[in-house]
């Protein structure tokens, strides 16, 4: 039995440690910087909110002298217009999925994304989206996602306003 509870805002800086890891698997390289502080702040406003629009699961970790969390899996709900599939409008994203390396083979990532889903579920939410890496694309086809449409994006850091 995987122990999994709800995130507090005091797991805030290890649930940006497993983000920097995340990002560290994804692209090869390690990118600490200033946005660590921002991810931080955000995750207490967004956990002590009375929204409810973060949902992030965590699973301690047990071993002497390793990380404080195991893993995580947090997302967010976007409302966006209602549409004839989705007449609540809710749409749930799961952005950050992670398990320390001391931790990996345990079945902490599908417990928590399982988890993360469920809350989605209770949140009225109706269509979940994520992007996968494609190591970890089998666990989120076992669960049951799917590509469902081809998706443009655009960086509008940099326009002027």
């Amino acid at each position: 039995m995987i122990a999994i509870r709800a995130a507090r805002p005091a797991d805030a800086a290890e649930l940006v440690r497993l983000r920097r890891v995340m990002f560290e698997a994804m692209h090869g390289r390690d990118r600490p910087g200033a946005w660590e502080v921002s991810a931080r702040e955000a995750v207490v406003r967004l956990l002590t909110g009375p929204e409810g629009r973060l949902g992030a699961f965590v699973v301690d970790g047990d071993e002497p002298g390793a990380p404080h969390l195991a893993a995580c899996a947090v997302g967010s709900v976007e409302e966006r217009l209602p549409a004839p599939g989705h007449p609540s409008g809710r749409f749930g994203f799961v952005f950050n999925v992670c398990t320390d390396p001391r931790y990996r083979g345990r079945g902490y990532a599908r417990a928590l994304t399982e988890a993360l889903l469920d809350w989605f579920a209770g949140q009225g939410v109706t269509r979940v989206d994520l992007h996968a890496t494609p190591d970890a694309e089998h666990l989120y086809r076992s669960l049951g996602f799917a590509e469902h449409s081809r998706a443009l994006s655009l960086d509008v850091s940099g326009r002027g306003g």
